[in-house]
This record gives C-alpha cells, sequence and structure tokens, in this order.
C-alpha cells in the first residue's frame, strides 16, 4: 500500500472539490480503489501505488488548470480523469490527458517528460536505488531530468528539502574579478540549476521555497560538514570534482535521502594534472547495492538536432 498528499497551495481548495464537495464526489468514482481524504488544503489518497500515482498525476493537472484561471467543466474535468465517456468528439482544445512518461506537471501546466529510453531508465534507477550515476554528453537531460523528479517528490511531500550543488569551477575564468558579492560570483555557475526549477515551479512559489531554504541551490565546497537528510541532493557537473571533493558530497548522506550525481567525461574542467573525481567514483562504487550508474548516449539529445551532429563530430575526431 502506498500514500501520497497532494498540496493546494494558489487557490481556495473548493476551486477544485466543488460546491457541497460534487467534484470530489466525481473524483472519488473514478478512483473507486483508492481511499480519498481531503481535509483544508491537502489532498490523501491510500492504495496501490501505480494507481496512487496516477490519481496523483492527474490532481496535479487539475490543479495546474484551475491556476491558470480556468474553471473545471465537466468535459474537462472527464478529459483529464480519463473517464471513457468524453473527449469522443475530437473539438477538445485541451491537452490534459496523462501520459506514462509525464514526471510531472511544470509552470502553466507544461508536461516535464522523460523523452527518451535512457531517460526514462533514469527515471526508474532513482526509484529504486539511494544513489544514482547519470553519466552522459551535453543536451542529454541528466540534470533536467533529476531535477524533475526531485520536484515530483517535493510537490508529493515524499521528502522536506531540495538540495541542488555544482562545483565552481573557473573554466578559463576568475571569480575574482568578477562584479559583486559571493553570491553574485557565484550565482552563473549555478544557473543551469535555476533554469531547471523556473520550467518546473510558479516564479512566487520557487521564490517561497528559495527564502526558507525548502529548495537550496548551492556551491558544492558548502556541503562540507554537513548531514543532509529527508531530500533529494543532486551534484551536477560531478566530472569538475576532485577525488575528495566527490566522497566529501557523497558521505554527507543522511539515511532518508536521495542523491543523484550527473556528470560529462568529456567536458572535464579541471587543471590539466588533477584527474576527475567523477571517474574513480564510478570504477569503485558500481558494484555497491542501491547504487546505479545510469549512461546516457548522444542518442539521448534533446536540444537542437544540431547539438547531436556536434557531439558525434567531436568524437570522431
Amino acid at each position: 500500500m502506498a500514500e501520497k498528499i497532494v498540496l493546494i497551495e494558489n487557490f481556495d481548495p473548493q476551486e477544485l472539490h466543488g460546491v457541497n464537495n460534487t467534484t470530489l464526489n466525481k473524483i472519488k468514482l473514478i478512483f473507486p480503489k483508492l481511499k480519498i481524504i481531503a481535509r483544508g488544503n491537502e489532498i490523501k489518497t491510500i492504495g496501490e501505488a501505480q494507481e496512487v500515482d496516477d490519481f496523483v498525476a492527474k490532481i496535479e493537472v487539475l490543479i495546474q488548470y484551475i491556476e491558470r484561471g480556468k474553471g473545471l467543466s465537466e468535459s474537462v474535468l472527464n478529459e483529464i480523469l480519463g473517464n471513457q465517456e468524453a473527449g469522443e468528439s475530437g473539438n477538445s482544445n485541451h491537452t490534459f490527458a496523462n501520459d506514462a512518461h509525464t514526471i510531472l506537471h511544470g509552470v502553466n501546466g507544461k508536461p516535464i517528460k522523460a523523452r527518451t529510453a535512457n531517460q526514462i531508465k533514469l527515471v526508474h534507477e532513482i526509484d529504486k536505488n539511494d544513489i544514482v550515476f547519470a553519466l552522459g554528453p551535453a543536451g542529454t537531460g541528466k540534470t533536467y531530468t533529476a531535477v524533475a523528479v526531485a520536484v515530483k517528490a517535493l510537490k508529493n511531500k515524499e521528502i522536506k528539502r531540495i538540495i541542488l550543488t555544482r562545483p565552481a569551477v573557473e573554466a578559463g575564468e576568475s571569480l575574482g574579478f568578477l562584479p559583486g558579492d559571493l553570491k553574485e560570483k557565484i550565482d552563473p555557475y549555478l544557473r543551469p540549476l535555476y533554469d531547471a526549477l523556473d520550467d518546473m515551479i510558479p516564479a512566487e512559489k520557487l521564490k517561497q521555497y528559495l527564502e526558507n531554504r525548502t529548495i537550496e541551490v548551492a556551491p558544492l565546497a558548502f556541503m562540507r560538514g554537513r548531514t543532509l537528510d529527508n531530500c533529494f541532493v543532486i551534484l551536477d557537473e560531478a566530472q569538475n570534482t576532485t577525488d575528495s571533493q566527490i566522497k566529501m558530497f557523497l558521505t554527507r548522506m543522511g539515511p532518508s535521502a536521495k542523491v543523484i550525481i550527473t556528470g560529462d567525461m568529456s567536458q572535464v574542467d579541471l587543471p590539466a594534472k588533477q584527474t576527475s573525481g567523477l571517474l574513480k567514483a564510478t570504477k569503485i562504487l558500481a558494484k555497491i547495492k542501491g547504487i546505479s550508474m545510469v549512461l546516457l548516449t548522444v542518442e539521448d539529445v534533446v536540444r537542437h538536432r544540431l547539438v547531436k551532429e556536434i557531439i558525434m563530430a567531436y568524437e570522431q575526431n
């Protein structure tokens, strides 16, 4: 049996429940095998894991739809929840059907999906293991997929925090000559992580999460001495860690944490005489139960078609 809670945070829960719980009662009829309890701004569901996940995915779409300022008509409700009596005319303008590979729905209802076979594998391995290495070239969705899984876990109250970190390696530039305080100097290195979050969480909610440290984006050096628990921790650009740095990071892991390490061994920015800690870690940790390695390839590139061709050209020279 599984149990999950969905929060309604940006509107009056009655907009979802309906007058005298009419909409909520319809939802319960569509999911007769689940126990669904609505209290305040929480909807708790209990039942078989797959059905609970299906319910949560569809409720999140309903929430996104309402957040966009639209009311729930009978036809929209039926289409989103998968009622077979709906959508037969083929004239609906709503594109909210559940997809097996949709991780969550982001800003304005945008579906965030695992789009390739290895991205789907990455999602499954994160579910089954507490430490996952996602390795592959640029543009394969390593970080984006990892952040999406973490945001979904936060929304489902499976964790209390998300911690995103990167080594602040000076790739041909000097931090000392950049303007501003330490945060302003470091933030450009962390920008890709913020970009992923911007796609998945509304701006005001993300600002709140960052201010109360529900979501923390910080350089790797800031992890030293901490115990990271009840959270998703993502180490991005791990090819730019030294052996001691990645060991330090992995040993911060608390008993209820999940850790995802992403990296691209073709883009190491460390000084010439320094070996990437990621390379050693993947060799010595590969056989430990609970640690998984997912290799993404040029076939998983989801950016512009030329990115794939550029990577292949460099690999051949």
